[in-house]
């Protein structure tokens, strides 16, 4: 299996379809550690230091998913690369609730009213790539350079 980079037209998004029974927040930089850790503990090392990447901005590009005050998903933007989406990680006991998408289409929209008219997701699996379709009508991006192949540990 191999990873590609998806590609996203955000001009073609309905960013007001999107309704689930929990709240999605933009970090704020006092809930920072909280968040870093919940990534840490959840995900990996890598995505929190990705995380910490988008929020440690004046404009943090970084968002949560709470349900009774309690972190149940994340996704970010801008982290590793400017019109990059990801990473997006949704709590075990959350998922299949359409908290994903509802991740990735707020950071969509963050996306467009950046500024920006595409965005692209970075090293998706096979997998995974259906996910992003269905969320975002995200497609393959033919001979990418993924810039993900500049990590240390490739």
């Amino acid at each position: 299996m191999s990873n590609n980079d998806l590609l996203v037209d955000l001009y073609d998004l309905d960013f007001s379809s999107i309704d689930i029974p929990i709240t999605i927040k933009r970090v704020l930089s006092p809930n920072s550690d909280e968040v870093v850790e919940y990534i840490g503990k959840h995900f990996s090392p890598k995505w929190a230091s990705e995380a910490k990447a988008a929020m440690y901005k004046n404009h943090p590009t970084c968002f949560v998913a709470v349900d009774n005050k309690e972190i149940v998903g994340f996704a970010c933007y801008d982290a590793t690369a400017k019109g990059f989406f990801g990473p997006l990680g949704v709590s075990d006991d959350y998922r299949k609730r359409g908290i994903g998408k509802a991740l990735v289409m707020k950071c969509m929209e963050g996306l467009f009213y950046d500024g920006y008219g595409y965005a692209i997701i970075g090293g998706v699996s096979e997998k995974t790539q259906k996910f992003y379709y269905d969320a975002c009508k995200a497609i393959p991006i033919v001979n990418s350079r993924k810039v993900y192949n500049r990590l240390i540990d490739r």
